[in-house]
């Protein structure tokens, strides 16, 4: 397909955005639990409640911006918000969060979790529904755009490494330093016309807090929340402080953090392929089976990781969670705009998807850590492992079929009816 020069340029700077986003994101976060544990000086229990608590925090902030983007359709105001506390992270880290967190550790946890949630939690999730729905706007697959985020995660992660056991000031400032880059090219992106006024993503009627009752009132919503209960919790929380475990295979923490740096960046490289390869395989065999085959990856890489004494094998399962990531979101997006209404297409998002994903680290994170302690790495990762196995047969029964090859998008499914105070408009 052949794209107009405005729509090219759309395109290009839509997958700028993304791209530095996620530079951003991984030059600080991708060492985060590193972080906490040897600059710190955390434990794995305290670790734990810190992923806990910053999961409580996304939890009650990712259903707010997905209410405010479906309120507010293409303007980009809340992520100019999301860009701006991205920029401050470094003197957050440097000024606020680390003192408080060796001070007064629990205030500092909160006001982490808050923090943190604003800026990179909440906010990718809401980064992310924008490319969803400017994809979908200009007639483009979300993968092709959301690919430019794994690039940007892999470049950052090969350097992320190296200048954290420099010095973790360094990271933060680099987050910081591209977060205003970020937020320049926000500011260039302009939506077309045409799209704004012929197109089936955007409803005609915004959403009001009725939607977001009935929309809970669904089954097709808590059965896609199930299966993301029992599959994403465990491949999120899982990975939360999956670099110790990585780290322990080696005989020196600088020698596994330096090449826990090198294969996150071939995670990303394999997660960006597969964001390019994997919305064909989702379109021909539907979102329905791509959950289900993300289920079985995830429940096999997190045996195989509990299995494994040999550095070498470790490191090769290692990226298989690149090819997680990509199966899921562009399965859960596509999902999503078949089952859901586009009238609440941001919140389904933001509140059936990464809202319960964070609900996870509520609910699992703080146990995981304790079974980490008391049992181990690897017998956690077993446990954890055939969890996700198990729900993923029970999703084969209780998601949704596919009712097209190619996700609808403008349908109320049959249990969600139109807002009695607002009605939609068709």
């Amino acid at each position: 397909m052949t794209l107009s020069s405005p729509v090219r340029t759309a395109q290009i700077k839509m997958s700028v955005f993304i791209f530095l986003y996620f530079f951003t994101w991984s030059s600080s976060f991708g060492l985060y639990a590193l972080w906490l544990s040897q600059k710190v000086g955390l434990d794995s229990i305290t670790i734990g409640s810190v992923f806990a608590i910053n999961g409580l925090f996304a939890v009650i902030l990712k259903p707010v911006y997905g209410y405010i983007m479906d309120k507010i359709g293409m303007s980009k105001w809340l992520l100019y918000f999301v860009c701006a506390t991205s920029a401050l992270m470094a003197p957050f880290f440097v000024t606020v969060y680390q003192p408080l967190l060796l001070t007064h550790t629990t205030i500092g946890i909160v006001v982490g979790a808050f923090w943190l949630s604003l800026g990179w939690y909440a906010g990718v999730a809401a980064a992310e529904s924008y490319a969803d729905r400017f994809s979908r706007l200009y007639n483009l697959e979300f993968g092709r755009i959301r690919m430019w985020g794994s690039l940007g995660w892999a470049l950052a992660a090969s350097v992320s490494g190296v200048l954290f056991n420099i010095t973790p000031l360094a990271n933060f400032l680099l987050s910081s330093g591209t977060s205003v880059l970020m937020l320049l090219v926000l500011m260039s992106l302009k939506i077309g016309d045409e799209q704004l006024r012929h197109n089936n993503v955007i409803a005609d009627s915004r959403i009001v807090f009725a939607d977001v009752i009935a929309l809970l009132k669904t089954q097709k919503f808590w059965m896609f929340s199930l299966y993301v209960a029992g599959v994403a919790w465990m491949m999120f929380v899982a990975e939360q402080q999956f670099p110790r475990y990585f780290v322990s295979f080696f005989e020196t923490k600088q020698q596994g953090n330096a090449w826990y740096g090198y294969l996150g960046t071939l995670q990303a490289g394999i997660e960006f392929l597969m964001m390019m390869f994997i919305p064909a395989v989702v379109n021909h065999f539907g979102a329905k089976k791509g959950l289900l085959l993300c289920g079985l990856v995830v429940g096999i890489r997190l045996i195989a990781s509990g299995l494994t004494s040999d550095p070498l094998i470790i490191s090769i399962i290692k990226p298989l969670y690149g090819v997680e990531i990509a199966l899921l979101l562009i399965s859960v997006f596509k999902y999503i705009a078949e089952h859901f209404h586009k009238k609440v297409n941001a919140t389904m998002y933001l509140l059936g998807y990464q809202a319960m994903v964070y609900v996870g680290s509520v609910v699992v994170a703080p146990p995981a850590g304790y079974l980490y302690e008391k049992i181990g790495f690897e017998q956690t990762y077993l446990i954890m492992g055939g969890c996700a196995l198990l729900f993923t047969l029970i999703s084969a029964f209780t998601l949704s079929p596919c009712r097209s090859v190619r996700g609808a998008t403008g349908s109320f499914s049959p249990e969600l009816k139109p807002s009695p105070v607002e009605p939609v408009k068709h």
